[in-house]
């Protein structure tokens, strides 16, 4: 066996900041580790499958605008609509404040009371009066309309010769007796009527 002695040995320096003094603090790119020398992580045990859950029900959300075309715009009606004070007959600051506090607090909660009880049986009469408008438009209003523009041109027709072989006819005939009518005024028939007019 081959010793070595002391001398041959070389001092090597380690120092974390050599790196920072030779290339300006570029990393070192170094390889990961061989499988059989990484760690393992435990795996995770598998979780038991969930069961499937019902879909929730849409709920009705409430527009921001409730009158995105603007129909009941008429009806914004504001304290300043109503109640005005003039200026020289002026009632105490605390009864104004009061009673306009109190007409708006009135008229909202006589509205949502007044809501409150026939608005559901309003929007079902709403909803029945227009799905019966609708039944009565698509299936017999337009396939009226829709028979009527097919079967409007034989009727013309018919129509048509009914009235070129009767009724025209009758009509000439008529206007040629009623053309050789003539009226005549003599100065006698003058006379009675500057009368009548003069009384």
């Amino acid at each position: 066996m081959m010793m070595v002695s002391d001398d041959c040995l070389v001092e090597c320096k380690i120092d974390d900041d050599s790196d920072d003094d030779r290339g300006g603090g570029e990393d070192i790119n170094t390889p990961p580790p061989p499988p059989e020398f990484a760690s393992k992580a435990p795996t995770p045990a598998p979780k038991p499958p969930t069961p499937p859950t019902a879909p929730a029900p849409p709920t009705p959300t409430c527009p921001v605008n409730r009158d995105p075309y603007g129909i009941n715009k008429h009806l914004k009606v504001e304290v300043s609509d109503v109640l005005a004070e003039p200026a020289a007959p002026r009632t105490i600051d605390a009864v104004w404040l009061h009673s306009v506090v109190g007409f708006e607090k009135t008229r909202i909660w006589t509205y949502r009371c007044l809501t409150l009880l026939f608005a559901v049986p309003f929007a079902f009469l709403c909803g029945v009066f227009l799905a019966i408008l609708a039944c009565l438009h698509v299936w017999f209003l337009v396939p009226c309309i829709q028979l009527s523009n097919t079967f409007l041109p034989c009727l013309r027709s018919v129509f048509m010769c009914a009235v070129n072989v009767f009724i025209a006819p009758f009509c000439m005939s008529l206007a040629l007796c009623c053309s050789q009518i003539a009226i005549s005024l003599s100065n006698k028939d003058w006379h009675p009527l500057r009368n009548s007019e003069a009384v």
